[in-house]
């Protein structure tokens, strides 16, 4: 059975890529599930269509940048200009 008003809450807009594991990468301040910055996914429900497209579009080229190996304490250590404690 249709209703009259089942068409009532769709919107023609891209959907977001948040897959529900925000957790913001130190260096690049890109969330590591949706590989978005936090401006990007504060804005995102106000961002035009073009606006959201273009986010979208360079998505998958950032998800390089975080799962390049940092090095850990020695690679963290280096980053920050100090010597790593032995």
């Amino acid at each position: 059975m249709r209703r009259d008003n089942d068409g009532l809450w769709r919107r023609e807009e891209i959907a977001s890529p948040c897959i529900k594991i925000c957790v913001i990468h130190p260096e690049t301040r890109l969330c590591t599930g949706c590989h978005r910055s936090i401006e990007e996914i504060g804005a995102w429900s106000q961002m035009s269509a073009e606006a959201r497209a273009e986010v979208m579009a360079d998505l998958p080229g950032r998800e390089a940048l975080l799962r390049k190996r940092r090095g850990g304490r020695a690679g963290r250590a280096a980053r920050m200009g100090a010597t790593p404690k032995r």
